[in-house]
């Protein structure tokens, strides 16, 4: 099994490892190349998981300060749709699944036009064009990046492993209960009613 440092995460590393939340690809940009932990030997590298867990805190403080029924978040893949609508759902946000229509934020006579204070989405190189139009808008964006992803245009990024089913449950449950938390909605120390299991894409 993997070591790495583990101080004051937001979860038990067992849980965080068997999930695969720090795998991310055989791919490395530069942008990513702070948040990588190791390389392994099968060519995948593997993202620093306290880094992780101080950007949770960060990307958590920062939603907080926001009106978060002004938050869009977003995902064009599948496996984040069902965390994406539970996140929306708890936090009172926007949620936009799988394909994003050009003009969401800029055209005012589109019929599901939204103004978002911030945006968050699962995957920066996936969600390119919600991310480009955020920029357009000088609209601040949260995202989930991997290995793989740029940094272009992205203000908070979580090294996270933004692929796995299980992996971005956790993802989104981590956030949203860090959220929470920053509200005082919920202590440090109190158990979340809501579980991993019902971030979970089950089809």
């Amino acid at each position: 099994m993997e070591v790495q440092r583990t101080d004051d995460l937001l979860l038990p590393q067992e849980i965080l490892l068997s999930a695969g939340v720090h795998i991310g690809t055989r791919v490395k940009t530069k942008d990513m190349e702070s948040f990588i932990y190791k390389v392994r030997p099968d060519g995948l590298f593997v993202l620093d998981m306290e880094k992780m867990n101080e950007r949770i805190k960060v990307a958590a403080k920062f939603l907080a300060r926001a009106n978060l029924s002004k938050v869009a978040v977003a995902s064009s893949k599948r496996y984040g749709k069902t965390p994406v609508l539970k996140f929306c759902e708890q936090m009172g946000s926007k949620p936009i699944v799988g394909r994003f229509t050009s003009g969401s934020f800029t055209n005012p006579i589109y019929a599901d036009f939204f103004e978002p204070e911030v945006i968050v989405v699962t995957d920066a190189l996936a969600d390119s064009q919600i991310v480009e139009e955020a920029s357009v808008m000088g609209i601040p964006v949260v995202a989930f990046c991997s290995t793989d992803n740029s940094l272009r245009n992205i203000d908070v990024v979580i090294p996270m492993n933004n692929k796995g089913r299980r992996a971005l449950a956790i993802a989104y449950w981590l956030l949203c209960r860090q959220v929470k938390r920053e509200l005082n909605e919920l202590s440090p120390d109190a158990d979340w009613s809501v579980s991993i299991d019902d971030f979970e894409t089950t089809a």
